[in-house]
């Protein structure tokens, strides 16, 4: 059965590619740390609720 869509694989790299350039180029480098930093944080965070909710959790039962 063919699809009514027919992407070449080309295209669709070239256009990811150029999206991902493009975005790089408009961010600048204080917005790419600030990012970096929060994600760090919220990942701490949420490991350390996981592992709080786990003990509860055990204590609980």
């Amino acid at each position: 059965m063919a699809t009514a869509v027919n992407i070449h694989h080309g295209t669709v790299l070239g256009t990811v590619c150029g999206t991902v350039l493009t975005v790089i180029g408009n961010i600048g480098s204080p917005d790419i740390i600030k990012t970096v930093v929060l994600a760090a944080v919220g990942a701490v965070v949420s490991f350390s609720v996981s592992v709080f909710l786990k003990l509860v959790v055990k204590r609980f039962k």
